[in-house]
């Protein structure tokens, strides 16, 4: 066996699980050994098990096709089979957080696409190049947990990506006023167009969850650590509409914005442009080496040309201009399945481990 870390994928057989996968085949620091999902598919091989329901554009890795899938509920028999987990289960909220907290108990880190933590006040819910330093309620978290290095940490919500990034990035102007409308693509519900006919030619203009998500969940991002737990912001007010689109991957937000600080639009860009987290300082792996880039002709960012931008982890943006009521307004892109699902989380593990909460058991 390598020196590289074992990493095990809840909810292995789902999208973000094959998304993880796709992403985890030839990590320079991971090794996917261990596979779960839920008891109908325990005791098959990963290859029988989804076969032709694999929806990412590359090919199942030969590595996984013969890993026998093992029952997510058996958690210690998983938890002794690998160093950490990445969590993409598909169960009830309450679900979610017991199997998460079980899984932390065996002291094995659990990083999490899912939503159930990301308001549990000790649970880190971190893009790395925004609030790294929310980490440090993992100390806490572990006291209550009662563990020495088990813990939970999550990323934020996909729709969010395309735009939280870019308000961080102009911190320094103070936004104070966000009206945001995200057209989400289909595959953040987990489904292509074979599986969701309806969707083809067609826009539903509800998404369950998701605006309150989206007006949220930012504040968390940019709030403080205070006593061991996250206290969110109180600025700026955000509301938005989430509509689903006919897009197979892809979350593009139209956007207006209010400053305290009046910036200009050069200023803007080069905010923009120039911004940079721990990831890119660190060369994570997966940190893409420009985070948000900002495109000059009107017609861009597209989905077609601009989703897989820094293999799909990076952010994309166009159209910022003046408005006549608020500020300014832009148009944002990012990957949902890549930056805003298992590739966010990814990224959340690579860091952990170059932070030293996550090693080898």
């Amino acid at each position: 066996m390598s020196q590289k870390l074992k990493v095990g994928i809840l909810g292995a057989t789902g999208m973000v699980g094959q998304r993880f996968i796709s992403l985890l085949e030839n990590h320079p620091w991971f090794e996917v050994t261990t596979l779960a999902a839920s008891a109908r598919s325990a005791g098959k091989t990963y290859e029988e098990v989804v076969g032709s329901r694999w929806k990412m554009d590359s090919p199942m890795p030969d590595r996984v096709k013969k890993l026998v899938v093992m029952n997510v509920n058996e958690v210690e028999k998983v938890a002794d089979s690998v160093d950490f987990v990445f969590s993409a289960v598909d169960m009830s909220k309450d679900e979610i957080k017991a199997i998460e907290d079980a899984y932390a108990k065996t002291e094995t880190p659990v990083v999490s696409n899912n939503s159930a933590h990301r308001w549990t006040p000790d649970v880190p819910m971190v893009v790395p190049e925004i609030n790294p330093e929310h980490f440090q309620v993992i100390e806490s978290q572990k006291k209550r947990l009662g563990t020495k290095r088990g813990f939970v940490a999550v990323k934020p919500n996909c729709s969010i990506q395309s735009y939280a990034p870019v308000l961080t990035a102009w911190k320094e102007f103070e936004p104070k006023e966000v009206v945001a409308t995200t057209y989400q693509a289909i595959s953040g519900a987990g489904k292509n167009f074979a599986d969701w006919p309806e969707m083809v030619g067609n826009i539903i203009p509800y998404i369950g969850g998701e605006e309150e998500k989206s007006e949220q969940e930012p504040l968390r991002i940019w709030g403080k650590v205070i006593d061991g737990k996250i206290v969110k912001a109180d600025e700026p007010v955000i509301t938005t509409q989430c509509i689903r689109v006919p897009v197979l991957n892809g979350h593009t937000a139209a956007v207006f914005v209010k400053f305290n600080k009046k910036p200009t639009k050069e200023e803007l860009i080069d905010r923009l442009v120039n911004f940079k987290g721990l990831p890119q300082e660190l060369e994570l792996p997966n940190a893409p080496k420009q985070f948000i880039q900002y495109l000059e002709d009107d017609n861009r960012p597209q989905v077609n040309v601009d989703v897989d931008f820094e293999h799909g982890m990076g952010v994309s943006v166009g159209r910022l201009r003046e408005d006549s009521v608020y500020d300014f307004k832009f148009v944002g892109l990012s990957h949902n399945t890549v930056r805003g699902a298992a590739g966010g989380a990814l990224l959340c593990a690579e860091l952990l481990k170059a932070q030293g909460y996550i090693t080898k058991k």
